[in-house]
């Protein structure tokens, strides 16, 4: 699968996922650092990738309709400490990654995972 890692999450993301056989890239390495959000949707949807976000305005399906991208997968922690966020994730990505993505937007809280 094809990701694209927000800003908001950690570096290690994206190693943990090319790590597990998928092809990742952040929005540093594209320079999209400080980007709007549909400009970080476009590219990733251009790209055929799912972009993972901690960006709650990314979820407001009014403005991003999930089925006009290529996946949106939106994570809500408790806690915003960097490594709070990873042990979020790392407890919930291999669910997520289970999941048909493409045109959807999947929430991750800690009540567990839905789909959109």
């Amino acid at each position: 699968m094809k990701f694209k890692t927000d800003e908001n999450l950690p570096d290690e993301l994206a190693s943990d996922l090319a790590a597990s056989g998928h092809d990742c890239e952040t929005v540093a390495q594209e320079s999209l650092t400080g980007a709007p959000d549909d400009h970080l949707l476009t590219a990733a949807h251009r790209e055929g990738r799912v972009l993972l976000t901690l960006d709650k305005g990314i979820a407001n399906v009014q403005v991003y309709p999930p089925e006009s991208f290529s996946g949106i997968v939106l994570f809500r922690p408790d806690s915003m400490g960097r490594g709070a966020v990873m042990t979020f994730v790392r407890r919930y990505l291999s669910e997520v990654l289970q999941l048909e993505l493409k045109g959807r937007l999947v929430v991750v809280t800690g009540r567990g995972v839905r789909v959109r």
